[in-house]
Formats: C-alpha cells, structure tokens, sequence
C-alpha cells in the first residue's frame, strides 16, 4: 500500500483524545491591558472602557456576522478547480485514432497457466499474481473475493459510467470519467480516463489507466484476479491512480458494507438517473472519507 493511502487510513482511523483545561476568560486574562487602555482614553476603568467601547464592539459583530464562511469557502473550491481544468487543458493528449484495429482483449491465460493454477490453494495463488506484476513499471493488481466482486460487478452493471474527484495538491480537484466494458464471458475492464479528455474525445479519448477483473479462478479458489497499467505519458502518479483505484471499489460496493458505503452507492445511482440534483459538493467529501 502506497504512503498516501497508508496515511488517509491513518488519518481516518486514529482515536481522537480530548483534554480539559482551565480557561480564563478574556477579561481575567488581559486585565492589566484592559486598564492600560483605559488610562489612555481617559477613564476610569475597565467597566467605563467597556460602556465607552460598546457602540464599536456591536458595530464590529455586525460586520463578523455578515460574513459568509460557506460561501467563501464554495468561491475558493470553484475557482481551485477552475484553476486545475486551466492546466489541464494544456495537457490533453490526443484522440485514439479511428483507423487503429481494436487488439483482442486478454483473458487469465495471457498471464497465468490457468489449468495448473486452478489445482492451487489460495495463499499461492495470491502470491503467484504478487509476484507476476511487481516488478513491472506503472503496474497495478489485486485480488477479489468472489462476494467482493459480485457486488462490484453488479453495480457497474447497472452504473457503467461514473465520475471520481482526485485531489491534486492545493490546486483544488480534478475530476476524471469511470467506464465499465464487459468485453468477456470472463473479463471485465474498467477504464479511467480525465473528464477533460473525455469531453474533448468522447469514445475515442485515451484511458489512463485500465483494470481487467479476471472471473476464470471464482468456482475453483473462490478469487477474482485484477490488474492494471497506468499509461507512462500522463501527469498521474502511482499514488494518485491508486487512491483513484481504492474509490472505485468504494463507490462501487466492493469494500465493507457501512453507511458511508450506502451514501456511496446512492451517489452512484444519483448519476446514472441523471439527478439534476446531484451534488459535487457530496461527492467530493465521500470521495475524501474512509468510513
């Protein structure tokens, strides 16, 4: 597990401890400088400053309260954003070309003997598709339990397209397009793609990264095998395709049912319907939350 991940979990997960402490109030605590002041304006003392100084005191909350912070604060994040699509959009890569004939796609067998793995206890077969992927470049893998994956292919079933939020450091977040093909009577593919270049390209924009779910161990180890490349010419660190990677399975029902994985799912089914409702705002801050 990558640093970043490690440390959202941590962050997420640490017990939170609360100390009390003796407060004093701002009147005990600035006494002496409370009469400085009142010698200086020619008073006799700090009650006399206070009924001097309440007409300016009032006036000041009033302009405290007039603030917005929320509102401010939704200012700053679109303008963030607005930022980062900026930068983007220098970034764009090309469309795949029309002419280009589509390559078969591969199944469990163009990396494993599956015959011979299928004889295998689970153990070795985690260990065998570790150590077939960990040492390629920009490569990713995982293994699935079979409940872990028929949630999650049930759900892209029904949702086939989604929308994930990446925070990118202090730039506010970039926004990238989720697409679920069901290319094999065994293979699934999910493929990530910025939103940029799929407004500008549609069908034909690049994925940057694409996950293929092998289903051909389920009946035998009771195991989906995944893997996945991240393409080397786009501006994605590992890091950041593996938190993209971890809300896919979040969103997605592939993780431990709780209310945060309800509130996920129903995101999910907001966007496929088309909700004209349906709030960045939420999605941002299910996408940032590891309950």
């Amino acid at each position: 597990m990558s640093f970043l991940l490690k440390r959202a979990l941590q962050v997420s997960r640490a017990p939170v401890r609360f100390y009390a402490s003796k407060t004093l109030s701002p009147l005990e605590k600035y006494q002496a400088k409370l009469e400085k002041k009142a010698r200086e304006l020619g008073v006799a003392s700090v009650e006399d400053l206070k009924a001097k100084l309440k007409d300016e005191i009032e006036q000041k909350k009033k302009e405290l309260n007039a603030v917005d912070p929320l509102k401010e604060l939704e200012e700053y994040e679109k303008a963030q954003a607005a930022k980062v699509q900026k930068k983007a959009s220098n970034k764009v890569r090309g469309a795949i070309d029309k002419a280009t004939p589509k390559a078969p796609y591969k199944t469990l067998s163009s990396f494993l003997d599956v015959d011979k793995v299928k004889e295998l206890p689970e153990k070795e077969v985690d260990f065998l598709w570790r150590a077939r992927f960990q040492q390629k470049e920009r490569a990713l893998h995982a293994t699935l339990n079979a409940t872990q994956f028929a949630n999650i292919f049930a759900n892209a079933f029904k949702n086939p397209n989604f929308i994930l939020p990446l925070p990118k450091d202090g730039e506010g977040y970039e926004m990238h397009f989720v697409q679920w093909a069901f290319v094999g009577p065994h293979t699934t593919h999910c493929m990530l793609t910025s939103l940029a270049e799929y407004k500008l390209h549609k069908e034909y924009a690049k994925p940057h990264t694409t996950l293929m779910f092998h289903q051909e161990l389920v009946d035998e180890v009771g195991k989906v095998l995944m893997n996945g490349q991240v393409e080397e010419d786009v501006p994605l660190s590992m890091d950041e395709a593996q938190l993209l990677v971890l809300n896919v399975q979040r969103f997605y029902g592939g993780l431990t049912e709780s209310e945060g994985s309800k509130r996920k799912l129903e995101l999910l089914k907001e966007f496929t319907a088309g909700n004209p409702d349906f709030n960045m705002e939420r999605l941002i801050e299910e996408a940032a939350s590891f309950d």
